[in-house]
């Protein structure tokens, strides 16, 4: 399955959470939810599962419902 990330616009690092790169298996999805300035790009395979997060686990993304519906956004 291929995973998304997403690449800081001025450090062209991928975003990450308690030093995990954030995930996410739907690139749609995580373009939706994420402000402007980060650019969605799929994954390397050489990240490693356990270096990665997936976004829906992030804190900040406790309240919102997977899979995705995307009229609960305003």
């Amino acid at each position: 399955m291929k995973r998304y990330g997403l690449l800081g616009n001025r450090s062209r690092d991928f975003l990450t959470y308690g030093g995990r790169v954030l995930t996410h298996h739907n690139a749609a999805e995580l373009e939706f939810l994420v402000p402007v300035g980060a650019q969605v790009c799929e994954l390397p395979r050489d990240i490693p599962n356990e270096q990665t997060l997936p976004i829906a686990q992030h804190p900040s993304m406790a309240a919102v419902r997977w899979p995705l519906n995307r009229s609960e956004f305003r």
